[in-house]
Parts: C-alpha cells; structure tokens; sequence
C-alpha cells in the first residue's frame, strides 16, 4: 500500500501538486501575496461585488441585528427574516415560483439530485460537468450516463434506451471552458422524455443576459419545468452562497428530502443581507455586464492577433490551452515574473492533455489591464 508521502511525491513528479495562495489584500482587480502587488486575472468575481462598500456595509448592518451565525439549521430555528426575503427576491429576479437558499453550490447540487432521483433511475450528464454534479450523481446510487460534450443528438440516443430516465444534469457556463450548454436543446430532451433538467449556471448568473439573469434569459428560455436552476452567490454577487429556484412544488420537496438542506447550518443571516444589497446592484448597474463584455472582446481580439488559439468562449471565462501540465506552470510561472496572477489549471480538474490558464475576467479590471495581460503574455510563450 502506498504512503501518503509516496502519492504526494508521485503527484510532485507528475506536476500535478496544488498549492494554496495566501492572500494579503481583498478580492479585486489588483491583490498582494506577501510582499507582491500583482494584478490578478483568476477570480469568479466578474461584477467586482465582493470588496464594493455598500455590500460591505450591509454585511455589517446584518451582524448588528442578526449576529454573526444562524444558530440553527434553517428546520430548527435558523431561517431569519433575511433570508426569507433574499429566496423571494432571488426567485422574483430569475423569474421563478420560489427559490431555495443552500450554503454552497455543491451543497444545492448534491441535494437537489439525491432528493429527486434513486438507485433505480438513470442520471445522464455532460462529460465535462463540475465536479459537484458529478459526486452528487454518484452519491445517489443510481445509474449514470455520460454523453459527450454538449453532443445533445448521443443524448437523445440515450434517453431512448433508458428504463427510467430520472434527470439530465449540466453546467449552464462550463466552468474550466467557459462555453454555453445547448439548453434550449437538453430542455426539449427533458420535456419529451418526462425527466427534469438540472441546470448549474453558477457562472452564467449575474453576468449573462440582458438584466443579468443568466443562461436562461441570455438564451431567451422560460425557467419552467421541466427546468431547476441552480446558481451561487459567490461569483457574481461577490457573496457567498447558492440558491435553487423553480416550480412552489419543486422548492417544498427541497425543504422536506434535500439532506444537504435539512441537516446544516443556516448561512449566516448577514450573508443574506449582503447578497440582497449585491442583487440590487446586478439589478441597476447594467453597465458592469457591459463593461465585463468589452473587456472579453478586447482580450479576444488581442490574443488572436497575437497567435493564441482560443475556445468559442464569449463569456468572462478566457481559457488558453497548452496542453502539458508542466508547460502550463511554467507560463504561469514566467506570468507572475512579470506581476500577473494566473494559476496553471491541470488534471484532474481538467481531462488529461488540455492543462491550461483559465483566464478570467472581472467589472473591476481596466482596459490598461488587459493591454498589461497581452504583452505579458507576448513575452511568455514556450
């Protein structure tokens, strides 16, 4: 049997070891390691909410009233009145019945999963979803189908030959390629074939569509069964947090079967009085969306010029695939040299052979920044 130490070294050789930063500063266009300024291009932070003054000082009017923890599971006696109010404006924004408040997006997707499907359905999902889907699917004991990558004709093959279909589940944005599932084509599959459709748009949230109300309103689809959407509150919104909106009936059998729901603390109801004061400002300053979306085009339209085969993404989501590991850490490496932060994203988080830097960007970042991150990366290629 191989020692701790043994696989821990394996995982060194391979240059496959993680290792954490250790942040100074506060989230934003600019952070400090230690004695280093650098301008950071690696956070979910897209509309630039988590540090913004009046986020803050919501939080700080919500531990004043509600303290500092819930105190409770939300069944026991831990559902404030900020968190009521926060589900019912969340499900007022996307457009659904109601909405249901989790503390991490991987919480929402393991409940939603285990408490809508069994050891007898079949789960079907994309080959790249995140990972939290994927443990939630194998958590349930049922069977699991994965067809590949937004290929929704293999799926409808496999929709035919299952016995009991019981959910198709998907990223909205994909996390590592930032590239849209077809949904519009998996809601139809859902809705001929009788199973629900689990959709995870925790980087679609806030930043796509015309009020920022995600995927679905980007793609111009109803959130209506067969439909449950998921998303988070710490990328976009700058908080933390998830939530789960759909159908009244949907969110009523979330409260009585999702475990990761019944059986855990409560967010602190000061969160939920930040990400209220956060939502508002999705809701009125158009603009970051807006600023957000010229920033990815001007990256684009730079990189290309400079070489660099690039996804189809079009969302804050800019990967630039190099394919080893090691080549990758390297680039980031030679990146951070030159005072840019962008972490190499290897196996397993993404299949062997596509190690990358996931670039990200954010409402907080400058045209000058990303003129700063071209001619970095003009000077880095190996």
């Amino acid at each position: 049997m191989k020692t701790l130490a043994a696989e821990l070294a394996r995982r060194r050789a391979q240059h496959l070891y993680r290792e954490r930063l250790v942040l100074d500063s506060p989230p934003g266009a600019e952070v400090r390691v230690g004695a280093e300024k650098l301008l950071s291009f690696c956070s979910n932070d897209y509309l630039g909410l988590a540090n913004d003054p009046r986020v803050i000082a919501a939080m700080r009017v919500g531990a004043e009233r509600y303290g500092v923890g819930a105190g409770a599971s939300h069944l026991v006696s831990g559902h404030s009145r900020a968190h009521h109010a926060l589900e019912e404006e969340l499900a007022d924004f996307v457009g659904a019945e109601r909405a249901l408040l989790f503390s991490t997006g991987y919480m929402a997707n393991l409940g939603v999963v285990s408490a809508l499907t069994g050891r007898h359905d079949v789960i079907f999902e994309d080959r790249l979803n995140h990972a939290s889907l994927i443990d939630a699917a194998r958590l349930t004991r049922a069977k699991v189908s994965r067809y590949p990558h937004a290929d929704t004709n293999q799926l409808a093959k496999l929709l035919v030959l299952a016995r009991k279909p019981g959910m198709i589940t998907t990223d909205a944005v994909f996390s590592m390629d930032g590239d849209l599932a077809p949904l519009a084509e998996l809601r139809a599959l859902a809705a001929q074939h009788g199973t629900r459709l689990l959709a995870d748009d925790a980087h679609g949230f806030g930043v796509l569509g015309k009020n920022g109300r995600g995927s679905f309103e980007h793609l111009h689809l109803p959130l209506t069964p067969p439909v449950i959407l998921m998303a988070t509150l710490g990328k976009a919104l700058g908080v933390f947090g998830a939530f789960v909106a759909g159908e009244a009936a949907l969110i009523e059998t979330l409260i009585q079967r999702a475990r990761t729901y019944i059986y855990t603390t409560a967010l602190p109801p000061a969160v939920a009085v930040a990400a209220r004061a956060s939502l508002l400002i999705v809701r009125t300053e158009g603009w970051r969306r807006e600023r957000l979306q010229t920033l990815v085009e001007k990256f684009r339209t730079g990189a290309q010029s400079l070489g660099f085969a690039l996804t189809a993404s079009t969302t804050p989501i800019q990967p630039l695939m190099l394919g080893e590991s090691e080549r990758a850490l390297e680039i980031s490496r030679r990146l951070r040299e030159r005072g840019i932060l962008i972490p190499a994203i290897r196996p397993p988080t993404v299949p062997e052979g596509s190690a990358r830097l996931r670039i990200t960007f954010s409402a907080a970042h400058e045209a000058a920044h990303v003129d700063r991150l071209l001619d970095a990366l003009s000077t880095v290629r190996i």
